[in-house]
């Protein structure tokens, strides 16, 4: 099986000599394996530059390009397609890991298309963001019952769905600049769903 995703780039077959692209796992001559070619997550997962992804198509073709890297089918190969199906193996999970997650998406997107990415961005220069996390994070230290905090996680997960919604907007009209605004708000809030999970536990544990 081939499982061709992209013709460009061919180069030849480690085993044949025969024509492989670099999305290919498989040598379409003599199906021997191939080592992992230098293309981005959306190209090794068959999809297009494009933040608005369907996870659940995501995780359909990721789980299906995994089958045929499962370790029982190369039980009997040799060490080198060994080595080589599970370079492939890490590098489809990387992929897929990277894609699957609004932020990380955002954050890889950005950079794809040539932009500064958020991932090391630790500095928040919104004044608008920056009081929304100082009253959130007030009201968060304030709650004192799990009823508070879960309202706190049902307004912070609706506003999570919203921003990803406005992140897919930002990049289909290629406005960048705002989708890049839009992937920090998402990180913050992203932060803020885990500390609201944090104080809800050590309320339950009192």
């Amino acid at each position: 099986m081939t499982l061709r995703n992209d013709h460009s780039g061919l180069h030849p077959c480690w085993s044949c000599k025969g024509p492989v692209a670099e999305a290919d796992l498989f040598c379409e001559t003599c199906h021997a394996v191939q080592p992992p070619g230098h293309i981005d997550h959306f190209t090794r997962l068959g999809l297009h530059q494009v933040y608005d992804v369907d996870v659940d198509g995501l995780e359909r073709t990721y789980f299906e390009l995994q089958r045929h890297l499962h370790p029982d089918r190369f039980a009997k190969k040799t060490p080198k397609e060994k080595s080589l199906s599970q370079q492939q193996a890490v590098s489809l999970n990387e992929a897929f890991e990277t894609l699957k997650d609004p932020l990380l998406r955002a954050d890889y997107l950005l950079q794809v298309l040539g932009e500064d990415g958020i991932s090391h961005d630790h500095t928040v220069n919104d004044p608008a963001l920056l009081m929304e996390a100082m009253e959130t994070r007030e009201a968060l230290m304030e709650a004192d019952s799990v009823d508070a905090v879960n309202g706190l996680t049902t307004k912070a997960r609706r506003d999570v769905r919203d921003c990803v919604k406005s992140i897919a907007a930002a990049f289909a009209e290629q406005k960048l600049n705002e989708a890049r605004k839009l992937a920090l708000r998402l990180k913050y809030l992203t932060k803020l769903l885990e500390e609201t999970r944090q104080h809800k536990a050590r309320l339950v544990l009192k």
